[in-house]
Parts: C-alpha cells; sequence; structure tokens
C-alpha cells in the first residue's frame, strides 16, 4: 500500500487522523474502513451522539460554523448531504459548509491533508445515451448540479490537489426503491432505452478509502460507477425476475427525462481499484440474498 503524502511530500505518520465532514451512512462507512486502516477517526456531525463507535463525533454545524480539527489530520472526507433537494439548500450544504470546513483547514492544520470531495454523475447534463468520463465538460442538468459543481471549482481553487469522485447512483441496503417498486408492482419500464449508473454503497465507501490511502498522488476528479452503464428496463426485468414476481409493464410514453448518460470508471479501475459487486447483478443478489459484505447497520 502507498502511505498518502502531504502536498509537500512528506509521509503521513502512523497516528494520523482522518476527518469525516459529514457522518452519514456513507460517509460512516467509508469511516470504519479508514479506522480499520489505523487511522484516528473524527467525524464531523450536528448530532454526534449518531455516529458509530470507534469513529469520535464532533457536533458541529458546517453551514455556520468553522469546526476545530486535529493538527494531525491527514486526509479530510468531504461526504455532505442537503438537509432539502433545492439550490438554497445545496448552496448552505455544498458551498458554505464546505467554506467553512476550507476555512478550518487553512487557519489550523500546518500541512495540507488529503482531501477528498464527494460529489455526483448529476454534474453532466447528458441525456442522450452517450458516454460519460472525465473529460466529458460538466455542464447542463438540474440547478443543483450547478450548485456541485460551483463546490468543486471552491474546493479546486483552495487546495488544487484535492480530488473529486463524482458518484452514480447508490444502492444498497436501506436503498432499495426500485426493488420496492418492482414487488409492490408501481415500477414501469421505459418505452426507450434509459441508461442508469449505479455503485454498491459498500463499493462507494471502499473507494473513498482507497483514493485517500492508496493512490499517491490522485487526479483531480473520478468517476464513481460500476462497471456496466445499467439499461433501466433490464434491470427492472432482472430484479423481477430475482424476486419471483410478474415484470413490471412497460410504458406508452417517451422517457420524461431522455435516455441519461453511460459514464465509464476507467480512471478508477486504473489505481487499482476493484469491485467487490461489479455490476448491478451481483450487487442486488447480495441485497435480495442478505449476504451484503457491509450489511450490518452502523448506527445500532
Amino acid at each position: 500500500m502507498d502511505t498518502p503524502s502531504t502536498a509537500s511530500g512528506r509521509a503521513h505518520p502512523p497516528t494520523s487522523t482522518a476527518v469525516l465532514a459529514g457522518c452519514g451512512d456513507l460517509g460512516s462507512r467509508a469511516g470504519l474502513r479508514l479506522a480499520a486502516d489505523g487511522y484516528r477517526v473524527v467525524g464531523l456531525r450536528r448530532s454526534p451522539a449518531r455516529v458509530p463507535a470507534p469513529i469520535a463525533g464532533q457536533a458541529v454545524d458546517l453551514t455556520r460554523e468553522v469546526p476545530r480539527l486535529p493538527p494531525e489530520t491527514s486526509v479530510v472526507v468531504v461526504a455532505l448531504t442537503a438537509d432539502t433537494r433545492d439550490v438554497p439548500g445545496y448552496r448552505d450544504t455544498f458551498v458554505a459548509g464546505l467554506g467553512h470546513l476550507l476555512d478550518a483547514v487553512e487557519r489550523q492544520l500546518p500541512v495540507p491533508p488529503r482531501t477528498l470531495l464527494v460529489s455526483s454523475t448529476a454534474v453532466y447534463g447528458v441525456v442522450d445515451g452517450s458516454r460519460v468520463d472525465e473529460d466529458t465538460p460538466a455542464a447542463g442538468g438540474a440547478a443543483t448540479a450547478g450548485v456541485l459543481r460551483e463546490a468543486e471549482d471552491l474546493l479546486h481553487s483552495r487546495l488544487p490537489e484535492a480530488a473529486v469522485l463524482r458518484l452514480g447512483g447508490l444502492y444498497g441496503p436501506g436503498r432499495q426503491n426500485l426493488l420496492r417498486g418492482v414487488r409492490e408492482g408501481t415500477a414501469e419500464i421505459p418505452r426507450d432505452p434509459v441508461y442508469t449508473n449505479r455503485i454498491h454503497r459498500d463499493d462507494a465507501a471502499a473507494a473513498i478509502a482507497h483514493l485517500c490511502t492508496r493512490v499517491r498522488v490522485p487526479d483531480r476528479v473520478y468517476l464513481g460507477v460500476d462497471d456496466e452503464p445499467a439499461e433501466r428496463g433490464e434491470l427492472l426485468r432482472f430484479l423481477a425476475d430475482e424476486l419471483g414476481v410478474a415484470r413490471p409493464p412497460v410504458a406508452t410514453g417517451p422517457p420524461p427525462r431522455g435516455q441519461g448518460k453511460r459514464c465509464s470508471n476507467r480512471k478508477l479501475r486504473s489505481t487499482g481499484f476493484t469491485f467487490r459487486y461489479p455490476t448491478y447483478r451481483e450487487g442486488y443478489r447480495a441485497i435480495i440474498d442478505g449476504t451484503c459484505a457491509d450489511d450490518r447497520d452502523p448506527f445500532s
């Protein structure tokens, strides 16, 4: 394993601290992986009592406050979740919250830490089913996607060596809307092909830890998606067959949001990262069978 180095090229000491800015389900699972790698992990959250051991919780509202960071912090993971899914909510969380965190990094840490921001493939406003990678212009899409790009630009303007991981749609235990729709008979297969990009929650957490600890010099942007863009109709038929229920009906009208996009994980793969669930087939089978690799509840 490559020892992560600071911007100055110095190796981190073995007693390094990793800070999670945002310690919900995904952030906590990434933090547990970092703890297993030997880091002391501090989770910043409004309700620190909900941070799972051995992560140490710190009460802070990043939308309004500058946190206190341990001076030995060598890794910072920014995995925030907006309170509301609108532009004001996104701006408070991803721009103001990130700004306060960066203020703490600049004022309190003697050496810039390895920093990773969790973003989204929603920043690509591609709706014609074409292929997307890190070189594709991140433009268009919903207004909230523009706020995410604003946050990414803020990060790179203040920490040029930071990395951004743009995740596709997360699924896993507790994230089962598609399975529920198929079980309950409310899902519909699009009339025309619609592509979605997915990553199992446990693989997303593993990718975060991997980029923070096992890649000596990360690139600025990675796409966090599995090996196979999933055509939605094929995915829904697969789920119905695995569940042993009737396949969903086909919608009569055109897809309301176009045909989506097909994202590539080639750059993430090139770092040596391997997926436990390389496609939705392995991932959803593990959910249905109850055999996910990391299905314990970190908040219990």
